[in-house]
């Protein structure tokens, strides 16, 4: 059958289910816990944001004209692109957008489109989205390759539609002044950067994995995240209420009454809960025989500096810095770097800011070309590489460090070292950078710490040589995850892999405490796994006796470090190291925690 009456047949049979659609669940990855119920914004594979936006009665006319032009636009569009390969490629080779032609001039699409506008009073994008949503899902439902490149047909008519009618493509999720829940097919580093933490209440991605940026961005929010679904877009439109469970990964569409006063229940005892932990405050992370943890916070932005505050964090054990060179055309100047740094400093009155220099790769910055042959760029020009590759640029940030060491209490930290050679070259750098600062007159703590993230094997491996060269060790365990076990933490395809519980990743962390405590060296952890309160335990057992988490999971880590013993937490490492398998570890913890908090959601 020819691809115009397919889709002409698919479109007198396909069923309108827009309204009293079923409940549906959909299983994710869990990558920032907590329940949210709210109105969906999504943003398509393209980024088109489809609100659901209704049109007042007298502008009915208005918008069915916007729809013709839409309409007429995009049927030019196709129209210029079938000449063009016919003439070059020949009528059989054209013929895709003949049919495509025919799919924009349907009677019946076109009729069902003006009937959503007039009696339903849908905006034309949402009409739009709604309508070829429905079809494309109708073929995806077909069996066969064919069917399914129909669907891709309906989808590449849909957005160019939704591009005549939007102007533009993603719209800055900075710009949403409504409370929602963003459902997207991915977010962008410099997306997720310039989330506006105010009405953006929960997130969904379709891929990713637990230590995606998204996901790390989630967390350090504090709102529910669930990442890796599959693809689930064309089964919800903007508006919508959903269910984000950032607790078990799951994601519920069209829910029903029951279901809605299940999880409103749910939310009601996260707030009370929240309320008995901001009793923690002002109290020190102290275990029950008097041993101190120090308790700090994780940032991504200045402005979050007011939730470790309002937390009881002991200081700023990881800042990132990456936001800034975000969502740019071009390198951040020196004194937006100082700008930056000043204000955290500031903001801590003295108490120690930790603040890791560039973790990117080349391929996230705008500034730079794509590395050639960059297959697998966690294995490529990132982070402390990319500095080094960069001096001028590295040289910037150093300075405004430097700079702003002046005001407060501040520790330098490289991040992804891997060899003693680019620790030492790091350092030069600095050196290069203390001299420039001298030379101007420009003041700055002269005796600053200088300390480097411990993310790979090979870093714990030489740790007794880097105890020699580094002030202190701030163990990532998001990296050296992924690097122990060889699993691209942003893959939803390998992330059951993915764990702090595998027995191999625990042995690195016991090592490397082990080794920066022999040799007097002050070692902290800021990666995910110590802002779950399920790790806490084993954490203290270990060694560890400063940790560094996200703002929102200060309390409950502090909760946990002062009901709990250390020679309690020892006994839990000493069992924790005859297991041989990530799922028999996660399952002791869940016991041991569950025997201190018999409520304690885990």
């Amino acid at each position: 059958m020819r691809r115009d009456l397919l889709f002409a047949a698919v479109t007198a049979r396909a069923p309108d289910n827009s309204e009293g659609a079923h409940l549906e669940r959909l299983q994710g990855i869990a990558v920032s816990p907590g329940v949210a119920i709210g109105e969906a914004l999504i943003l398509d594979n393209e980024g088109f944001r489809i609100p659901r936006r209704f049109v007042q009665r007298d502008a009915v006319e208005a918008e069915l004209a916007r729809l013709t032009l839409a309409v007429e636009a995009a049927a030019a569009e196709v129209d210029r692109n079938r000449v063009r390969v016919a003439a070059e490629l020949g009528d059989e080779y054209a013929a895709i957008f003949s049919a495509h032609l025919q799919m924009l001039n349907d009677r019946r699409l076109r009729q069902e489109l003006e009937d959503m506008i007039r009696t339903r009073h849908y905006s034309p994008e949402y009409s739009v989205s709604r309508a070829l949503g429905k079809y494309a899902k109708v073929f995806q439902s077909l069996d066969g390759e064919y069917m399914a490149e129909r669907a891709n047909d309906i989808f590449d008519i849909q957005k160019r539609l939704l591009r005549h009618l939007l102007g533009s493509s993603r719209q800055e999720l900075a710009q949403v002044t409504s409370p929602v829940l963003v459902l997207a097919h991915n977010l962008t580093p410099s997306e997720t950067a310039n989330l506006n933490p105010q009405f953006v209440m929960g997130l969904v991605t379709e891929i990713g994995g637990p230590g995606s940026h998204t996901a790390i961005v989630a967390e350090g929010l504090g709102i529910p995240a669930v990442v890796g679904v599959g693809h689930f877009l064309t089964d919800v439109s903007g508006g919508e209420t959903v269910i984000i469970d950032g607790d078990q990964g799951l994601i519920i569409l069209h829910p029903d009454e029951e279901m809605l006063a299940r999880y409103r229940h749910e939310v009601e005892e996260q707030r009370t809960l929240a309320a008995k932990l901001e009793t923690l405050r002002d109290l020190p992370a102290e275990t029950t025989d008097g041993v101190k943890v120090t308790m700090l916070g994780n940032i991504e932005f200045p402005a979050e500096v007011q939730q470790c505050e309002e937390r009881g964090a002991d200081g700023i054990g990881l800042y990132r810095t990456e936001f800034l060179y975000l969502g740019r055309d071009d390198d951040p100047p020196e004194e937006a770097h100082f700008a930056a740094y000043h204000e955290v400093v500031q903001a801590m009155h003295g108490k120690p800011v930790v603040m890791r220099t560039l973790d990117l790769g080349a391929d996230k910055m705008r500034t730079m070309p794509n590395p050639e042959d960059e297959r697998n760029p966690f294995l490529g020009l990132r982070s402390i590489r990319l500095a080094l590759r960069n001096r001028d640029l590295f040289r910037v940030q150093l300075r405004a460090i430097l700079r702003a060491s002046a005001h407060g209490t501040i520790r330098l930290m490289f991040p992804l070292i891997s060899t003693l050679l680019e620790l030492r070259q790091a350092k030069m750098v600095v050196a290069d950078a203390m001299e420039d600062l001298d030379e101007a007159g420009i003041p700055f703590d002269r005796n600053i710490q200088v300390g480097m993230m411990v993310e790979v094997p090979s870093a714990v491996l030489m740790m007794d040589r880097f105890a020699e060269e580094s002030d202190f060790f701030s163990i990532g365990t998001n990296d050296l995850i992924q690097y122990c076990l060889a699993v691209d933490r942003s893959n939803k395809d390998v992330a059951n892999l993915y764990t702090a519980a595998d027995p191999a990743v625990i042995r690195l962390i016991d090592m490397a405490v082990k080794t920066a405590n022999a040799h007097g060296r002050p070692i902290s952890m800021c990666g995910q796994m110590c802002g779950n309160p399920l790790y806490t335990m084993l954490l203290l057992g270990i060694g560890l006796r400063s940790l560094s988490v996200t703002p929102a999971a200060i309390p409950e880590v502090k909760r946990v470090c002062r009901s709990v013993s250390i020679p309690q937490c020892e006994r839990v490492a000493a069992q924790v190291r005859t297991l041989e398998t990530a799922r028999d570890i996660k399952t002791y913890l869940k016991e041991e925690l569950s025997k201190v908090f018999p409520e304690f959601p885990v």
